[in-house]
Parts: C-alpha cells; structure tokens; sequence
C-alpha cells in the first residue's frame, strides 16, 4: 500500500498522532503485526521530546464528558466509564485534573479487561508518583493501547484481505 493508503489506515492507532504511523512507513516491509507494532511504539519513543509531549496531551481524560475518538469512546465504554456514578465521575473528574495539574498531560491507561475500580484505584496510585515515572508508565500504556487497535483493526480487516 501506498504511503498516504498506510497513513489513512493506521494513522489513528496513536491517537491524534498519524505522524507515528507515517515514520514507521520508512520501515516497510513488515514481516508480523508484532514488528509493526514494536517499529510504530519505537517511532513514538524515539520522536523529539516536544512531539512525544504532544501525543501524551493528545490522550483523553478518562471518563470525560467531552467529544472523544471513536476508538477511546468504545474502550472507555467497555471498561464501564460511560455508567459512572455521578460520585464516581466526581471523584474520578477531580483525580484526572490533580494528575493533569502534577505531570501535565492526561492520565493514560489501557482500560481493556479494567473495570472502573480498576481504574481510579490506579490513578489514586499513580497521582503520587514522579514525573520520569509516569512518563515510563504513559507511554508503557500508550503501547498496550495500540497493540489493542492494530491487532483489533487487522482482525477487522482481515475478512477483506
């Protein structure tokens, strides 16, 4: 497939971040979705400081009420954010902003197989760490995420292969 073809089809794997998909291009030919997927998160690592910085911000905050993609919106939705209590979404609203406000990007998480119990016990746990951590633990997720999108979006597109 073409440069703009590979863009268009993998481009939302990184959220709001087709530029990773358009530096893994120079990579191709790919020989398993593992080594697309480990070329993709080595091209997110590996990106200047201020673009890494850029897709962190990119991320939503978790159970937000606000306009989110299509990919985050269905796995928000399956970790049970969308059913939050208005005490829950209290609490889990002021423990996004506290974690926004400490490292300066959104709480990122890979929900799949979390429920919401899940997910503030592990933001109340996270808020409290440093900067260098949470950096890691971001972008540790970040890559948890995407395998899920890639993988899920091969097995979509498999029956048209």
């Amino acid at each position: 497939m073409s440069k703009a073809e590979f863009v268009v089809n993998l481009g939302g794997i990184f959220e709001h971040s087709p530029w990773v998909a358009e530096g893994a291009y120079t990579h191709i030919p790919f020989h398993s979705i593992a080594e697309l997927h480990k070329i993709m998160v080595h091209t997110a690592r590996n990106a200047e400081q201020e673009q890494v910085e850029e897709l962190l911000r990119a991320h939503p905050d978790l159970a937000t009420r606000l306009q989110v993609s299509p990919l985050s919106a269905a796995e928000q939705q399956g970790a049970g954010l969308d059913r939050l209590t208005l005490e829950e979404f209290t609490r889990l609203t002021a423990l996004n902003a506290a974690y926004t406000k400490q490292f300066r990007f959104p709480f990122i998480l890979a929900v799949r197989g979390k429920n919401k119990d899940d997910i503030i016990q592990s933001i109340e746990e996270r808020v409290n760490r440093t900067l260098e951590e949470e950096w890691e633990q971001a972008l540790t997720e970040i890559g948890k995420i995407t395998a899920f999108r890639l993988n899920d979006l091969i097995q979509e597109k498999a029956p048209e292969l």
